[in-house]
C-alpha cells in the first residue's frame, strides 16, 4: 500500500471514529460536520476531501454497530439443521439487534446514500474488515457485505431452493414480504407509533416471518 493510500485510510478512521463517539454520546440526530471535525482535530473543509456529505460519515460510523450482530451470527446459524432454519435464525438475530438501535439500522439499510453506494461500502470494508469480520465463513461474509438489502435476503434463501425446501417461484414472494414486515416494524418503532421493547418487536416480527416461510415450505 502506497503512502497516499495509508494517509487516506488514516484520515477516514479519524473522522469515522469521531462520528461514532458523537453517536454514542448524543445520538445520530446530533451529528454535525463541525463537531466531527473538532473531535478529529481538523477543520470542516478537510472532511470534504474524504467524504461527500455528513450522511456518508453517519452511514460508515453506523456500520461499526454491526460488530455484535456479526459476532453472534455464525454461532446462531449453527443451530439450524437446514438452510431455511438458518435463514429464520439469522432473521431472529437480525431483528433483535436492529430493534435495539433502530436509528442505526435505518441509516445502514434504508437511508439514501446517493450515487455509487456499493463502491463506498466496499472501500469502507477494505479499511475496517478486521474489526467487522473477525473469523466468519464466506457465506456469512457475503450476507453481510451485500449492500442491497433485498438482494442480501434473497441470497440467503437460494440455498433453501437448492435443498428443495422452497420452490424457485416463491423465493421472491417470501423475500418481498419478509422485508416489508421488518421494515414496517422498524419504522413503527422509530415513529413511536407503538411502544415495544426490542424483544417484543422481535417476537411479533418473527411470528409473521415464520408464518410466511412455513406457508410456502414444500417439505418439513
Amino acid at each position: 500500500m502506497v503512502n497516499k493510500e495509508i494517509q487516506m485510510q488514516r484520515m477516514w478512521q479519524y473522522f469515522v471514529d469521531a462520528t461514532v463517539e458523537i453517536i454514542d454520546e448524543k445520538g445520530i440526530e446530533n451529528v454535525t460536520i463541525r463537531e466531527i471535525a473538532t473531535r478529529a482535530g481538523y477543520n470542516s473543509a478537510t472532511i470534504y476531501n474524504y467524504f461527500q456529505e455528513v450522511s456518508h460519515l453517519i452511514f460508515f460510523a453506523s456500520l461499526k454497530y454491526l460488530n455484535k450482530y456479526i459476532q453472534e451470527l455464525p454461532k446462531q446459524m449453527e443451530k439450524g439443521e437446514s438452510a431455511l432454519d438458518q435463514y429464520l435464525l439469522s432473521w431472529e438475530r437480525f431483528c433483535r439487534h436492529s430493534f435495539e438501535v433502530p436509528e442505526v439500522y435505518y441509516e445502514i439499510l434504508l437511508e439514501d446514500l446517493g450515487e455509487q453506494p456499493e463502491e463506498l461500502l466496499n472501500y469502507y470494508y477494505d479499511i475496517y474488515q478486521t474489526d467487522l469480520y473477525g473469523e466468519v465463513t464466506e457465506d456469512i461474509r457475503t450476507l453481510i457485505t451485500e449492500y442491497n438489502f433485498s438482494t442480501r435476503s434473497k441470497n440467503a434463501l437460494k440455498q433453501s431452493v437448492e435443498e428443495g425446501i422452497l420452490s424457485k417461484e416463491t423465493l421472491l414472494i417470501i423475500n418481498e414480504r419478509t422485508l416489508l414486515i421488518w421494515q414496517g416494524m422498524l419504522i413503527t418503532i422509530l415513529n413511536n407509533r407503538r411502544h415495544l421493547t426490542a424483544e417484543e418487536a422481535t417476537h411479533k416480527t418473527m411470528q409473521h416471518i415464520t408464518e410466511i416461510v412455513n406457508y410456502y415450505r414444500l417439505i418439513e
